[in-house]
């Protein structure tokens, strides 16, 4: 993020350190491979369309942490409307972050939102299948943009 650092420059100083083996940090991943192994418990995103419906395919819970446009408001989604996560509300607070973790690693309201996350799953599968209502969106508009094609060709 910021000209002329290395990327993890932005660390504290220590923190790599200081995981003792116990976490790695890549510069690059391939996200929905990474989402699909069964390890992962939790996905911590900016909230952007993409990786809330990556996260969603997978039945993932997530940890939102917004910075602006539309990220704000899929967080309050996934955090309020559907309760598939929680949403990082005072930044990145030691305290809230330890605090969420737990919440979506362990104890019953860990259950209770992973259940929700393994329900919208099942429903986003219905909805991409033949005949399910994303299925049949895509289709139209691709059927309508092909019309407009076949108009175009038809124009003098």
């Amino acid at each position: 993020m910021i000209g002329g650092s290395e990327w993890l420059d932005a660390l504290p100083s220590g923190f790599i350190e200081n995981l003792g083996g116990r976490g790695h940090f890549v510069k690059w991943a391939p996200q929905l491979q990474v989402l699909a192994r069964p390890a992962v418990g939790a996905f911590w995103t900016h909230s952007g369309w993409n990786s809330t419906m990556e996260s969603i395919c997978e039945g993932i819970p997530m940890i939102c942490m917004p910075r602006f446009t539309d990220q704000k408001v899929n967080a309050r989604y996934v955090s309020h409307v559907w309760k598939v996560g929680l949403q990082l509300e005072k930044g990145l607070e030691r305290g809230e972050i330890e605090r969420t973790v737990k919440i979506l690693m362990e104890g019953n309201e860990r259950k209770e939102i992973r259940e929700r996350s393994s329900r919208l799953k099942e429903e986003a599968k219905l909805c991409m299948k033949q005949g399910g209502s994303s299925f049949r969106f895509l289709d139209s508009l691709v059927s309508y943009i092909l019309t407009l094609e076949s108009f175009q060709s038809q124009a003098p």
